[in-house]
């Protein structure tokens, strides 16, 4: 499939209003004393083929996000729908057969792999739950596909993951997730624990994975250069909000956001004798547990003005699918 994005479908992930609060319990009757507000009001779209990826500071709730989408945490509130069924109303049966269209790559590969596990275990496991081989040799037949396809020796199926580097780990958490032809993969922060030169081997797996199976991401990270390499559309939150979304290009041309053109001043450039406005974040992330009022960003933003600390600041486009929420060009 040389160009699986089509970028004028119907959605196959639908977001809208989705919430996550963690309580928190103080005292000995373990009474909830306030909400920790991880995941504030969140919605967005992804087609088919469409990898948006999703970026923020380390505990903005990006994780929170995928893997509310999955149900691997129960959201407070608002609507997943996938394929125009509702993730987060269906019934653990529903919910079984959804995921085998769902998966996530975790972040960390060392964490994520069960060491008393062979490779043949982890990856078929999921072709056994939902009892898509009809017997042992057709189950390892089709793991040494998935090892191949994932650039690792098939003679590895009976290893087990001490035996392995990080990459080759992750290649493995590919391979899993893969084993259920889904049509949608969370990547969990799926290369930040890699080195440089294994993150790039990695990322262009999954681009390649991508364009010959016509798979939708969602592609979590931190680090912008990455995420301009492999997506289509880009998200930025703060403080459990997306505050900006737009497609990659766009966003890396013309930010519209203070947070944005503060994130895309600290990436590095090749050039080093280039010059370039570095914008100097003051201060620390406010709490989730006490969000300032208004705009949430206004605590740390070089250019707030006296109604961003009162009144929540309106959605804004500049483009077409180019949207962000600000008080300024008012």
């Amino acid at each position: 499939m040389s160009d699986p994005y089509y970028g004028n479908g119907q959605p196959l992930v639908g977001v809208s209003h989705l919430k996550k609060y963690f309580p928190v319990r103080k005292g000995v009757m373990r009474r909830v004393v306030a909400q920790v507000k991880a995941v504030d009001d969140v919605s967005f779209e992804i087609k088919p083929g469409e990898t948006l990826g999703l970026v923020g500071e380390s505990g903005c709730g990006k994780t929170t996000v995928g893997r509310s989408l999955l149900r691997l945490i129960e959201p407070s509130d608002g609507h997943v729908e996938f394929e125009n069924v509702d993730v987060l109303k269906a019934s653990k049966g529903d919910l079984r057969r959804l995921r085998r269209n769902m998966q996530i790559i975790f972040q960390d590969p060392y964490a994520s792999l069960n060491p008393r596990m062979s490779v043949l275990e982890i990856i078929g496991e999921g072709l056994r739950v939902h009892k898509l081989t009809s017997s042992t040799s057709e189950l390892e037949d089709r793991v040494r596909e998935l090892l191949d396809r994932v650039k690792l020796d098939p003679v590895y199926i009976n290893r087990y993951p001490h035996e392995f580097s990080g990459g080759q780990r992750q290649r493995i958490g590919i391979a899993r997730a893969l084993s259920l032809k889904p049509k949608f993969i969370v990547c969990d922060e799926a290369v930040s624990a890699l080195d440089v030169s294994i993150q790039a081997q990695v990322i262009n797996l999954l681009m390649d994975l991508r364009d010959e199976f016509g798979l939708s991401y969602l592609f979590v990270a931190h680090d912008l250069s990455v995420v301009r390499h492999i997506s289509h559309r880009v998200a930025v939150m703060y403080l459990g909000k997306i505050v900006e979304i737009a497609d990659t290009e766009a966003l890396f041309a013309s930010p519209m956001h203070p947070y944005t053109r503060a994130l895309l001043s600290a990436v590095p450039v090749a050039n080093p004798t280039a010059k370039r406005e570095r914008i100097v974040l003051q201060g620390d992330v406010p709490s989730p547990i006490n969000p300032p009022p208004g705009c949430p960003f206004h605590t740390r933003c070089p250019v707030a003005m006296a109604k961003c600390k009162t009144e929540v600041p309106p959605l804004k486009e500049a483009g077409s699918g180019h949207t962000y929420t600000c008080h300024l060009d008012e």
